[in-house]
């Protein structure tokens, strides 16, 4: 059973802002990113590593730095407990897989180690799709 967006951003929030790797390199992790699953799309807002919001229902014009789009299936592989080769990650997925990174790549490169924590911690919440 897939869990509903609203239950899955408390849970993926709460993950995050309790995470004591995140907590010790957060001081600047501030940025917004969409993450497109086909079927769910949010908005996550981080300011100084903590979720601040989560949009679960985005609109056309809603702003974020950067998007990391993908196939449900692929969003479900990413959260399984051990990733299949090519879905552990967000470069490996760029590669091989159907994983789409647009917009300011600057911010993510910028954030990234904070962003690939959290981008783990879907092993553990899983993803709504």
């Amino acid at each position: 059973m897939v869990m509903s967006v609203r239950d899955w951003a408390a849970r993926f929030a709460e993950a995050c802002d309790r995470d004591a790797a995140i907590g010790a390199m957060a001081r600047y992790f501030t940025c917004s990113f969409m993450w497109d699953m086909g079927a769910a799309k949010v908005i996550i807002e981080v300011i100084d590593g903590r979720v601040t919001r989560i949009n679960i229902d985005p609109a056309p014009l809603d702003a974020y730095d950067f998007a990391l789009r993908a196939s449900p299936q692929t969003w479900r592989e990413f959260a399984r407990p051990v990733p299949a080769p090519m879905y552990h990650g967000i470069w490996s997925a760029s590669f091989r897989r159907d994983l789409k990174i647009e917009g300011n790549t600057l911010v993510l490169m910028q954030n990234l180690r904070n962003l690939t924590l959290q981008f783990e911690l879907l092993r553990k919440v899983g993803v709504p799709v």
